[in-house]
């Protein structure tokens, strides 16, 4: 019998952490979980349709999947299918990997009105996630309000405004796609609290929206400073500089011979959304920012809106019993209590790109080796052979790495033109496929 391990989500926190351990333990077993039959999470479901080079990511998790040591255990769901305890009794230790697929609230009165959305569920919509496809955001109107200035509000902004042609040969939702594509889209309005210098997307990101066929960034010279000023330094000081660039740049541009505008809209904060049985419309509020901090001036203005999109971060939602503190899972360097870890986002908040995954995950199996080490590896665990008993008596529908392949080769035979493949969009579409 081996030491075995349970990580519950298989996305690149989850997928970094078993290639450590196997590293660690090289005759460990591995049961990787996750609730959606289908794996690798943020890859496939939060990475923007059109950043496919990033999706290839998962390639290299494939490969884990595929080794004899790695067992994958999709469609099944900890704390419905099996108890968090049950995973620990079973297993010499448990990583959580669940990372962060819950929208944080904005906190201002009408949030709640049909035609506000979450970037979590919004993004989820167009990329075909099985928990938001059937969102149906109402994308009716010509103008679209999105809140928050990092890469994920980008993203949104530019999977709006592209054209069908650039759209083509990716991965999103043909329904959604054609949603898009019908709406009479004539401004898209993207706010942050701060300014420029503050704001949190990446040089690469920004320089996405330079050149869209039928959308024209529009930034204001006046919000743009002249100098990247703070407490920045080394790398993070040369990306602002690289973004305060980009923005002289747009702003510089002729804006007047495309069709739909994107606007960037700095220091100003969201404080109503407008609206009596559906979005009409958000107000803001201007802002100041000093020493980082925005501040409210009591200046407000209005914009009328068909939907307003929040991305202003994300939080976890563990299984009953794993203690939540704020948006991450109560953790110290990355364990728990007992044999219980938590990696990624789950673990951190919602926070840096898929390779920052890598080095927060080999951490915490550097911490829970030496724990394990000090306790000492000889209480082994039975692992894989007393959950298989426990699903099946539960009469739980496992997804296997091969069953995998063949919902992958389903979804690649109905790719519509120009596209890889058309993700199923529920997991009964899912199990069908296997059945």
């Amino acid at each position: 019998m081996s030491v075995a391990f349970a990580i519950v989500g298989s996305g690149p926190s989850g997928m970094y952490a078993a290639d450590a351990l196997l590293k660690k333990f090289p005759s460990c077993k591995i049961d990787v979980f996750d609730k959606i039959p289908m794996p690798f999470g943020l890859i496939r479901y939060g990475v923007a349709p059109d950043h496919f080079k990033t999706k290839n990511t998962s390639r290299q998790f494939l490969r884990t999947l595929e080794l004899d040591q790695v067992r994958y255990l999709g469609n099944v769901e900890i704390g419905r299918d099996i108890s968090v305890h049950e995973l620990q009794d079973n297993y010499n230790a448990v990583i959580f990997a669940i990372g962060a697929y819950n929208d944080r609230k904005l906190g201002v009165p009408g949030e709640n009105l049909p035609g506000v959305y979450g970037a979590c569920a919004f993004v989820g919509w167009y990329n075909a996630h099985p928990d938001f496809s059937n969102i149906n955001p109402m994308l009716d109107g010509e103008n679209v309000a999105v809140i928050g200035i990092g890469n994920v509000a980008l993203d949104v902004c530019r999977v709006l405004s592209k054209s069908r042609s650039e759209m083509m040969g990716t991965d999103i939702s043909s329904p959604a796609l054609d949603i898009i594509q019908d709406m009479p889209l004539e401004e898209i309005h993207m706010f942050g609290r701060r300014g420029p210098v503050e704001a949190g997307f990446t040089p690469k990101e920004l320089g996405e929206v330079r050149n869209l066929d039928r959308c024209s960034a529009i930034v204001a010279a006046d919000q743009l400073p002249d100098c990247v000023e703070g407490d920045f330094e080394g790398r993070e000081k040369g990306i602002k500089e690289k973004n305060l660039l980009i923005l002289r740049e747009l702003a510089n541009q002729d804006a007047s011979r495309k069709s739909i505008k994107m606007h960037f809209q700095f220091y100003a904060s969201p404080v109503k959304i407008l609206g009596k049985h559906r979005v009409e419309g958000i107000r803001m509020e201007r802002t100041e920012v000093n020493n980082g901090k925005a501040t409210l001036t009591g200046e407000t203005f209005d914009v009328p809106c068909c939907s307003v999109i929040t991305a202003i971060g994300y939080q976890t939602k563990p299984p009953d019993g794993v203690p939540l503190d704020g948006v991450s899972i109560n953790n110290t360097h990355g364990w728990v209590r007992d044999n219980l870890y938590v990696v990624g986002w789950a673990k951190r908040g919602s926070s840096g790109t898929i390779p920052t995954n890598g080095p927060d995950s080999r951490n915490v199996i550097d911490l829970l080796t030496d724990n394990l080490n000090r306790g000492g590896t000889n209480k082994l665990k039975p692992g894989g052979e007393a959950t298989d008993k426990l699903l099946s008596v539960r009469n739980v529908r496992v997804v296997s790495a091969s069953d995998v392949e063949r919902i992958k080769d389903a979804e690649i035979a109905n790719a519509t033109k120009n596209h890889p493949w058309e993700k199923f969009i529920s997991i009964k579409e899912m199990l069908a496929v296997l059945d």
